[in-house]
């Protein structure tokens, strides 16, 4: 049986791709997964070739010119650069990155909300920022003072993981480096997989996004960004299974009765913000579900759920090693 253990990786607000809705709550990490909270630079990095001329997800043309001085603007965009072997050139993060390479780095941004000031005062000679990342104000002021800025498309799903690792490679001038770290994640995504036991009955899974303190509780959709992980894992996301076609809907007795999961999937510090498993079941509709009877929660830390970056073959595995009872 699953249990509320965590998985891998850990932030402080949501995720850290900036998907998730943007409330916080209070929150533990446990010894266990902040061993794991480390990201693995690939072993041969090569210097970046510039300048480079790249698509930006909004529609503009970047010119990129020097990576001395990188500000990543998520947590899910400082792990690429980090696992890129660009870790020494990044001069901030933002609050979702909290891998151990990145904690020392000087945080401009809150609740996914970036200072425009702060990333102006740290001289940065490019911004790389998710499809997601606001307000547009901050982002325009930064254009505005000249600052080459990259935005690159918000992660859904497992086939966006080598696509983001290459828009961000070419932005940087490395694009055998990403070639290389593409390769190195799906084969890892696909090693995972390979060791999923084959069921008859796949198990159903909800998603729950939870933040006790600021009172959201919230069933994830179709859209929510887990359906992938849950799928790829052996599981129905069964929030979208009942007809959930959105990311998040509010969650009522009745929406988690349609879903009827047998587990529940909760990022490790919304469920600390509710008191762990004992006020999970207190959430109106969870404690008559099969997955609330049986207490079976499974847990991933939430700076690593739903990035679909270079540790997704860690979150799969957690999950597959939750839901069936072996850590793998």
């Amino acid at each position: 049986m699953a249990t509320g253990c965590g998985g891998a990786g850990g932030d402080d607000t949501g995720n850290g791709s900036g998907r998730s809705p943007s409330t916080t709550g209070p929150s533990t990490t446990g010894a266990s997964a902040a061993a794991r909270d480390r990201v693995e630079p690939l072993a041969d990095p090569v210097a970046p070739r510039l300048p480079v001329t790249v698509p930006s997800a909004d529609g503009r043309t970047v010119t990129v010119t020097s990576t001395d001085r990188i500000v990543p603007l998520s947590g899910s965009l400082n792990e690429i650069v980090f696992t890129l072997g660009l870790g020494p050139k990044v001069v901030a993060r933002d609050i979702t990155a909290t891998f151990e390479q990145a904690e020392k780095l000087p945080v401009v941004t809150r609740a996914h909300d970036v200072s425009a000031e702060s990333v102006l005062s740290l001289r940065p000679t490019v911004v790389l920022a998710e499809g997601t990342t606001g307000p547009a104000e901050a982002i325009a002021q930064i254009r505005d003072a000249g600052i080459p800025l990259v935005v690159v498309k918000p992660a859904k799903a497992l086939a966006d993981v080598g696509t983001r690792i290459d828009a961000v490679a070419a932005a940087l001038g490395v694009p055998d480096s990403g070639t290389a770290l593409r390769k190195r994640a799906q084969e890892r995504i696909d090693a995972v997989r390979k060791g999923i036991p084959a069921r008859e009955e796949k198990p159903r899974v909800a998603f729950l996004y939870v933040r006790g303190s600021a009172a959201v509780y919230l069933l994830g959709g179709a859209e929510s960004g887990a359906s992938s992980l849950l799928e790829a894992a052996g599981a129905i996301d069964a929030g979208k299974e009942s007809g959930l076609t959105k990311d998040f809907t509010p969650i009522t007795s009745e929406a988690l009765a349609k879903a009827a999961p047998d587990a529940i999937l909760v990022m490790s510090k919304g469920l600390a913000s509710v008191g762990g498993i004992d006020g999970l079941v207190k959430v109106p509709g969870v404690a008559e579900t099969p997955a609330g009877a049986d207490r079976r929660v499974v847990t991933v830390d939430d700076g690593v759920l739903l990035n679909y970056g270079p540790r997704t073959d860690q979150v799969l595995k957690s999950l597959v090693g939750q839901l069936y009872g072996e850590q793998r």
